[in-house]
């Protein structure tokens, strides 16, 4: 996500936190870890924090992981993806956001 989309979604109403205004990369681990600590879904372009979510079992809201969006439908995407799921972001779920196709992979809350 770009420090643009993060004002975006600000200004919509959503409580946003972008990792570029942190003085420092503190990793991959640390930054899912400070996610989950304030209850907050991830989105993200990378791949890893699916690897650190699925593989190594770190604990984790939702994730949401976006592939290929062009950067002018970031804004509108991340909106859809994070109202449309909600239930399921709050279940633990982790969402891959393809152009023209949308994976969901339950979380472990889900019933």
């Amino acid at each position: 996500m770009s420090p643009v989309v993060a004002e975006e979604l600000r200004t919509e109403g959503f409580d946003v936190v972008w990792v570029g205004d942190w003085p420092r990369d503190p990793g991959d681990p640390a930054i899912l870890a400070r996610a989950y600590e304030e209850g907050r879904v991830l989105i993200t372009l990378d791949n890893d924090f699916g690897e650190l979510a699925v593989a190594r079992k770190h604990p984790h809201v939702g994730l949401v992981r976006l592939v290929d969006v062009p950067p002018p439908e970031t804004t509108t995407t991340c909106r859809r993806v994070v109202s449309f799921y909600a239930r399921e972001l709050a279940a633990g779920a982790i969402i891959v956001v393809e152009k023209g196709r949308t994976r969901v992979r339950e979380g472990p809350n889900d019933a």
